[in-house]
């Protein structure tokens, strides 16, 4: 079982990383200015797609997307070394959901003046497969590396997560929807008698959520918890666990 703990949260690491690793190569699915660019041209491109895919897995795996495939996320991640700090829960956490309204407007207002969407494009904005090899896109990709990474070193863990992050809003709604009618999802339990408060749940989590005031107040649903399992492969009483309901 220890095993299989350690090797779950080597996985998740190697895969959130890999996914920064090739971001040159993926970044126009997750660039908002490039989505709305493709919708002014009434063209439904990849990125456009791989934020509905994001919605609907929301619904039923909430925001596991952000613990185990963002390359964002491995970015972050990575800036640990540099701050580890929990970030401050608090007003500016709200920002992440203007930020959202303001590039969903703008995809709508896009698609309006295109007269709707017209053509389907998965590849749109890439050459030979390689987003980054298109005209323009060194300065897109370089612009976004850098804002995640003022975030990242200035906020703390996961700062642009928590801040900014306009597809976490996306997820976050579908999480929300789910909780509303209560269809089964995978989600966080945890057996308060089992707590031994020594708070390692806490330590790990790379969002810096106190999960263990979440085990003591019997309430793991969170906003900002990514299904990481970080908190689950930690403890030593296996007071936290996945399931599904």
């Amino acid at each position: 079982m220890k095993s299989f703990i350690k090797d779950r949260q080597r996985l998740r690491k190697t895969l959130i990383t890999f996914s920064f690793v090739l971001l040159p190569v993926t970044f126009v699915y997750i660039s908002c200015p490039i989505i709305a660019q493709g919708a002014s041209e009434g063209i439904v491109t990849g990125g456009l797609i791989v934020f509905v895919l994001i919605f609907i897995s929301s619904l039923f795996f909430g925001r596991i997307w952000c613990g185990w495939i963002c390359p964002a996320g491995g970015l972050q991640e990575i800036y640990f070394q540099i701050n580890n700090k929990k970030v401050k829960i608090g007003k500016l956490n709200w920002l992440k959901y203007l930020s959202f309204l303001a590039i969903f407007a703008s995809i709508i207002s896009a698609i309006r003046s295109a007269g709707g969407l017209a053509t389907i494009d998965p590849f749109y904005y890439t050459e030979h497969g390689i987003s980054i090899a298109k005209e323009g896109a060194y300065t897109i990709f370089y612009a976004q590396i850098a804002f995640i990474t003022t975030f990242a070193i200035l906020a703390g863990k996961r700062g642009f997560c928590h801040y900014f992050c306009p597809i976490a809003v996306i997820m976050i709604t579908g999480r929300r929807i789910r909780n509303l009618i209560g269809w089964p999802a995978l989600h966080l339990s945890a057996d308060v008698d089992r707590c031994a408060d020594c708070r390692k749940c806490s330590t790990s989590c790379p969002m810096g959520l106190d999960v263990n005031d979440m085990v003591r107040q019997e309430r793991m649903e969170n906003a900002e918890c990514i299904l990481c399992g970080c908190c689950v492969d930690v403890c030593p009483k296996e007071a936290i666990r996945y399931a599904v309901k």
